[in-house]
Parts: C-alpha cells; structure tokens; sequence
C-alpha cells in the first residue's frame, strides 16, 4: 500500500493533513530545515507531534536537509539525538557530513536522502543504501523509466517522489538565486522565491553567445517560473515504477489547501483517478499544472504569467461542532445568511450543500451576515458533520 505524504508547516497544519487523509507528514524543527519562514516545531513539539501521530498509527519525518557548516555540526548532533530519543520515523537529510553525523550519534534513527541531494540514477541510490540510508526521495526530473531503473536496481530501498504542488526552476531546488540576488540563502531554509519574480533578459553580442528570442508583456518575462506539478492522474503509472510514497508539496500553503489537496489524492490512492477529483485540485489558488518530465522530456513546464489560477472556491470555515440540528463554525470569509455552502470532508459528507437558514453569532443572538474573521457562528444543518471539516463557498 502506497503512503499518502502531506507536509505540516505547523501542528495545526498536522492534524488537518491526518484528518484528511495523510498517511505521514514531513516538518521541520526549529533549525536545519528548508522552510526557515515557515512556523515549524519546537523540540516540545516535536515530541508532541510524534505523540498524536503515533497513537493514530501515522508517521512524521523531520527534515534537517540543510548543507550543514562547520558551526552546525554541533547543534545538528544534539538534534538528532533528540531525534532518536523521541523515536522520529525519520530524518530527511541532504549533506553527506550531516548523513554520516547522524549514523554515528542516532544509529536507530531512520535516513530519508532529501530531494535536495538530486539523486538521479541507480548508482547514486545504491550508494545511499549502502551509506544506510532506507529512502530516497527522488529528484523530481526523473522519467517514470528512469524510476523504474532505479527500483529495480535497488528494490530493498524505498522510493519516495513528488505528486503535487509548486517546484522550483533548478535541480530539485539546489538554488543560488536568492543568495545572489536577496542576501537570504535558499540552501539553509531562507528561499525568497526569486524564479517567481519579472525579469527583463538583455542580450549583448559575444562570440560565446547565442541570441535569442524573448517574448514578454508588459508584466516581465517569467522565464524562471515554474508550473505546479500535478501527477494525479498518474499515481498507478509511479506506483507500477516503484515508488511507495506520494508527496505533497507544501509546508507553508493554508489549511484549507492541505484539506482540498490531501483529501483528494486520498480519494484518488482509494478509488482511483476520476475527473471530479481532478476537478478538486482546482478549488484552491495554484499555478498552471504540469506532469514536469514524468512522461519524458517536456519543454513547457514554465508558468509565463506567473499569476496563480483562482481558486474555483472560497474557503469559509471550520467547523467546530455539530449537534442537535445545527453546525457551530468559526469563520475565514464572510458569508450570509440565505447563502448556499458545499462542505469539504473526508467522509460522507464531502461535496453536500447546505443554506444557511437561522444564522446566529457566538452569544446565539440572530444575525444576517458572519462579518467577525475567526468569529464564531451557528446555523441550522441537516447533516452530521465532524469538527475538523470545512465549509466553501463555489465561486
């Protein structure tokens, strides 16, 4: 059975992606992560992750996939102690000093090889293996031959590749941009995204140069600017090439994005590829969608508009209860009373409308229009909802 991997930019975040569907999450601590401006976890928190995801049978993976210096190797020692201490299902890490840190002082402590560390070929993965390494995640420009080659060179190492969500312009992300142009080093977790900027190319005549036609409008060039990948259709086509975990993109996207796009590809790894669910994967705000070089070599895997797709819905409210006849929500964006809403929801009831009839605020006093954000409401509801659904509006 394949693993549905969600990320979890905070614990919130965690237990939206459980809710819906994910097998395991990926985070990162305090330090030695990739998404520095992402919230991450404390070591308390990591314990505390470790914990809930435990008694409901998941798995948490800590990244520390950061090119470690001379001056991190200390606290990166102390990290994976705790690490190994707190039973983590394992570490990603992308430095081969870091690698080699962590077998000597967590020796128990699963190794993930980070899509960071590029690994393109069978030869790379057997070295990992033999380094002790029990996954890999692949770069994300491998074809599904080339990820067959690999599975079948290595078949006792686990294979781990990306499904869903944005990628950046460069070699599994292994980016100088934002160093060179921001100050904010994008190998050790400071990415400012600069691939999605405007840039106006100019080219000067040199015996060493080519010219070249570039188009643009009045916005820029986005010659750097990747589509987001969407492999949904093609999960089957992974799993036959042998890999066994899915993994969503994503550590510092909203929850209601993990909730559309988690449970859809849970719906998806459960039942099967349906154009409804591929549908699904448009209710959140995204960029054009790409299936990158998985199918072979691909020439338009650039986003020229750099402007994201709108979300074909509005993301209204969590709900917190549901008893009685009637449903407690707290709010994210206004709604009213008359007003038609669709749940989202990893049971039953996932894609049901519901009116809005006999709106009332937090103190049960009637009110036409939910104007207060994060405020809380209640309206009558003639289905069983779960806390931890979410309410929309289709726009």
């Amino acid at each position: 059975m394949c693993e549905l991997l969600a990320p979890a930019g905070n614990f919130q975040k965690l237990k939206v992606a459980f809710y819906y569907g994910a097998d395991a999450v990926y985070l990162g601590g305090k330090a030695f992560s990739l998404r520095s401006f992402s919230e991450n976890f404390t070591d308390e928190e990591l314990g505390a992750a470790l914990s809930y995801a435990h008694e409901r049978g998941k798995k948490v993976y800590v990244c520390a996939n950061i090119f470690a210096r001379n001056s991190d190797l200390a606290e990166l020692e102390r990290h994976f102690r705790l690490l190994g201490d707190l039973k983590a299902d394992g570490v990603l890490l992308s430095d081969p000093g870091a690698l080699r840190l962590c077998r000597r002082v967590a020796p128990d402590l699963p190794v993930h090889i980070s899509t960071q560390a590029n690994t393109l070929n069978r030869e790379a993965a057997a070295m990992y293996r033999d380094l002790g390494a029990t996954r890999v995640v692949l770069a994300r420009e491998l074809s599904l031959e080339e990820i067959a080659g690999i599975h079948a060179h290595v078949p006792e190492l686990e294979l781990e590749a990306f499904v869903h969500g944005a990628m950046c312009i460069s070699y599994s992300g292994r980016c100088l941009l934002s160093d060179y142009l921001d100050g904010r080093q994008s190998n050790r977790g400071e990415c400012v995204q600069a691939c999605r900027w405007r840039y106006r190319i100019q080219s000067r005549e040199s015996k060493s140069l080519e010219w070249y036609d570039i188009e643009e409008d009045g916005r820029g060039t986005y010659i750097l600017n990747s589509k987001d990948l969407n492999m949904s259709r093609y999960l089957g086509a992974l799993r036959d090439a042998g890999v066994c975990s899915f993994k969503i993109e994503g550590r510092m996207k909203s929850e209601y994005y993990l909730a559309t796009v988690v449970g859809a590809y849970r719906r998806i790894l459960d039942g099967g590829y349906t154009e409804a669910l591929g549908r699904e994967l448009d209710a959140s705000a995204r960029r054009a969608y790409t299936t990158a070089y998985a199918l072979g070599e691909n020439r338009a895997t650039e986003d020229y508009s750099n402007l994201p797709s709108e979300s074909r819905c509005t993301y209204i409210a969590n709900v917190l209860f549901s008893r009685d006849g009637r449903v407690g929500v707290e709010m994210r964006n206004r709604f009213r009373e008359g007003e038609t809403l669709e749940i989202l929801s990893p049971g039953e009831s996932f894609g049901r409308e519901i009116a809005v009839r006999d709106l009332r605020d937090g103190e049960g006093a009637p009110c036409p229009d939910a104007l207060l954000v994060q405020g809380t409401y209640s309206f009558a509801c003639p289905f069983p909802l779960q806390a931890g659904d979410m309410l929309r509006r289709r726009d």
